[in-house]
C-alpha cells in the first residue's frame, strides 16, 4: 500500500511560516495505530487523514493526530485540509468549490473556502461546539509550567481557566508583552502539575498595545503532546474568543479579531477570528486564515 501526502503551512502567506500540517490520502485500510505511527513520524503538531464520509452529504471524515494522540477537533488541521482539498478541486468524486463539511470526533465542522482572484488561498472554519468554560487551574501551577512568576499572570479579569469549542485548553492572560515573550514550557512542571488533569495544554495571551497591528498576541505550549510550542492554534484561539466575548458581555452583532501567534518561535502566524452574538449569547465562532502549499510525496511503509 502506498499513501500520498501533501504538507501545507497554515495561517500564513509565507513559506516556512505559520503552522505546518501533513494531509494524508488513501488511508482507508489503516488502523488507528498505523495512523498514529505516521503522525509521530511526521512530528508536526498535527497530521490529518482524509477518509470517505460516513454521510454522503458531507465532504469527508477527517481524523486528526498529534505526535502522541488522536484529538476530536483542531483548528489549523481543518483550515489546512480544507485548503488542500480546494486546490485539488474534488474529494471522493465530488467537487470542492466554496465550502466543505468534515465529520470529526467533536462533531460536524463546516468550513468556507477563502479565494482570491478565483484561486483558493485559505479557509475559515466554524467551531463544532459552543464555547464552554471549564474548571479553573491554580495560578501557581500555570506560572511554574510556563516559567514565569505568579505576578506575570493577570487574574483581575479571569483566573487561569479551562475552555473549549471542541478541544480543551487552559486559557491564561499575561501581564504584558514582556511576560509573553519570556514564557517558556517547563516540561517537568507540566508532568508534575498537569499530567493528571483532563486539560493540560496552556494557551496564554496578551491584548494589543497601542500601535499594534493585531488585537491579541498568543502562545500555546503542549509538551505533554510532544509539542513544545505550537505556531498557530485555531481551536485554542476559538476558545479564547468565546471566553473574551462572554467576559466582556459583547453586544449583539459581530466581533472581529486579528490574532498573532508563533512570532517568538520564528514562525509568525495570523489568525482571523469572528464571533457572532445574538441575545447576549455567542452563536458562532469562526477562525480562518491563508495557507501555503509546501511538499508532496508518498508514504511507502504505512
Amino acid at each position: 500500500m502506498t499513501l500520498t501526502y501533501e504538507t501545507v503551512d497554515v495561517f500564513t502567506d509565507t513559506p516556512f511560516g505559520g503552522n505546518p500540517l501533513a494531509v494524508v490520502f488513501g488511508a482507508e485500510a489503516l488502523s488507528t495505530e498505523a495512523m498514529q505511527a505516521i503522525a509521530t513520524e511526521f512530528n508536526y503538531s498535527e497530521t490529518t487523514f482524509v477518509l470517505p464520509p460516513k454521510d454522503p452529504a458531507n465532504t469527508a471524515q477527517v481524523r486528526i493526530f498529534t505526535p502522541t494522540r488522536e484529538v476530536p477537533f483542531a483548528g489549523h488541521p481543518n483550515v489546512g485540509t480544507a485548503t488542500v482539498l480546494a486546490w485539488r478541486g474534488e474529494a471522493f468524486g465530488k467537487p470542492v468549490t466554496e465550502s466543505v463539511r468534515f465529520e470529526e470526533g467533536a462533531g460536524l465542522v463546516p468550513i468556507a473556502i477563502l479565494s482570491q482572484d478565483g484561486r483558493p488561498v485559505g479557509a475559515q472554519l466554524t467551531a463544532p461546539q459552543a464555547f464552554r468554560r471549564l474548571d479553573p487551574v491554580p495560578v501557581e501551577d500555570v506560572a511554574a509550567c510556563i516559567g514565569l512568576d505568579v505576578s506575570a499572570i493577570r487574574t483581575d479579569r479571569h483566573a487561569p481557566v479551562g475552555g473549549t469549542v471542541g478541544l480543551e485548553f487552559i486559557l491564561v492572560e499575561l501581564a504584558d508583552r514582556a511576560a509573553l515573550e519570556a514564557a517558556r514550557q517547563v516540561r517537568a512542571e507540566f508532568e508534575a502539575r498537569l499530567a493528571g488533569r483532563p486539560v493540560y495544554d496552556i494557551h496564554c495571551y496578551v491584548r494589543a498595545e497601542p500601535g499594534d497591528s493585531v488585537d491579541i498576541r498568543t502562545r500555546m505550549f503542549a509538551p505533554l503532546d510532544n509539542v513544545e510550542e505550537d505556531p498557530a492554534t485555531g481551536s485554542a484561539n476559538g476558545a479564547l474568543m468565546g471566553l473574551l466575548a462572554d467576559l466582556e458581555g459583547a453586544a449583539d452583532g459581530g466581533i472581529v479579531w486579528r490574532i498573532a501567534q508563533g512570532v517568538e518561535m520564528g514562525r509568525p502566524s495570523l489568525l482571523l477570528g469572528e464571533v457572532d452574538r445574538v441575545g447576549g449569547e455567542t452563536t458562532a465562532i469562526r477562525v480562518g486564515g491563508r495557507c501555503v502549499a509546501m511538499f508532496t510525496g508518498e508514504i511507502a511503509q504505512p
